[in-house]
């Protein structure tokens, strides 16, 4: 996407935050309410297919684009963001793998929001050990027999095309799975939705499979990339660390400015907050911490954009900015004081939102791991 027009969509959506999200993000955050409304409008806004080539029906917009604009939603709500970040890497594994026919049947209808991604690969035992999986896809003459059980799949119920990583004879396999939005579809179910601590009016749930069967043509790529699921639903986690990179970089920055705004209006002996040293130093890290988160993601962005790996990129990105969003937020509710733990400010909500993005897409742990090897294959003496 061209940078004048990357620059006025990442401006309309900041508009879009100002106007529509802002003034209704505590209420449904604290209801856990699914925002039916803004996530129209962010569908008649074209970002359902914020990735999605031109051709398609899609805005084609460059992943440095999409991280600017998760970072403005994230500003506003992060909820907002998970409306489309699994429905991107999904509609991302389609496009990189999928089939003629399965590219050109289900990305335009994705680009529209008609049809919502989700993805499906962590097991209640197999988090973020993916080689673990134990869901299993059985031929059956033309189709597969599905069984097993999917834990923390967002958008779950809503989605019509669901991205499975499951154990097929040849190995994990990922299908993208087509159903009906709702609770089931044939041996498809939501089991339970599952609280959360933030990151609230978007669902997340548990879904089972119990003998649903799904056509041979639903493996991604066809028949060739049986047992190829898991480097090609990995290359799409990197994606995915960038959003939540962007995610951590919004979140930290509505921090950071509520608590800069605050420290020049709060007086204390005479003066406002800000004038005291112990404030300066804060806002001095605060800041400089989320210069460098957002100049991480975009340093990640960028390799994709280019067409490189970004595992060792995508994973510092997530890594940095996850961290310091929490770091910041926290600091955040400090220089408000009590107001801070109050629900009569979002700062709490940044408190509570700040954790998702060190878990989300991979631990921190499996970040730092993801990173250390990265640099070992890079760097491998003779």
């Amino acid at each position: 996407m061209e940078q004048t027009l990357a620059d006025e969509m990442v401006e309309a959506v900041a508009a879009f935050v100002r106007r529509s999200v802002l003034p209704v993000a505590s209420d449904l955050e604290h209801a856990d309410t699914y925002p039916g409304e803004l996530i129209s409008a962010m569908a008649d806004m074209g970002l359902f297919g914020c990735t999605i080539p031109e051709e398609y029906g899609g805005l084609g917009m460059d992943v440095t684009t999409y991280a600017r604009v998760v970072e403005e939603l994230s500003a506003g709500w992060m909820s907002l963001t998970g409306a489309i970040n699994t429905h991107t890497m999904a509609a991302t594994l389609l496009r990189l793998h999928g089939t003629s026919e399965q590219k050109s049947r289900l990305l335009p209808r994705m680009a529209t929001g008609e049809l919502r991604g989700a993805l499906s690969l962590s097991e209640p035992d197999a988090g973020s050990d993916t080689r673990n999986i134990s869901c299993r896809a059985e031929p059956d003459g033309s189709q597969y027999i599905l069984n097993g059980t999917k834990m923390w799949v967002t958008n779950g119920e809503r989605a019509s095309v669901i991205a499975l990583a499951a154990r097929a004879p040849e190995g994990i396999t990922c299908f993208m799975v087509e159903k009906e939005p709702g609770p089931s579809s044939g041996g498809l179910s939501v089991s339970r939705s599952i609280g959360k601590l933030g990151y609230k009016g978007i669902e997340t749930v548990e879904m089972s499979y119990v003998d649903h069967r799904v056509p041979a043509e639903s493996v991604l790529g066809g028949a060739e990339n049986l047992g190829r699921g898991l480097p090609q639903i990995l290359s799409a986690l990197e994606l995915g660390r960038v959003n939540i990179a962007a995610r951590a970089c919004g979140v930290a920055r509505a921090a950071f400015e509520a608590a800069i705004a605050y420290a020049q209006e709060r007086q204390t002996f005479g003066s406002p907050i800000a004038a005291h040293q112990a404030i300066q130093f804060k806002l001095a890290d605060m800041a400089t911490k989320l210069e460098a988160s957002r100049l991480l993601t975009r340093s990640a962005a960028a390799k994709l954009d280019a067409g490189e790996r970004a595992d060792v990129e995508a994973g510092m990105a997530k890594l940095f900015a996850s961290e310091s969003a929490l770091e910041i937020a926290t600091e955040s509710m400090r220089i408000h004081g009590g107001y801070g733990y109050t629900t009569e400010l979002p700062i709490e909500r940044y408190y509570r939102d700040a954790p998702l993005m060190i878990i989300g897409e991979g631990t921190n742990e499996i970040q730092r791991m993801v990173i250390a090897r990265g640099l070992l294959a890079r760097y491998r003496r003779p």
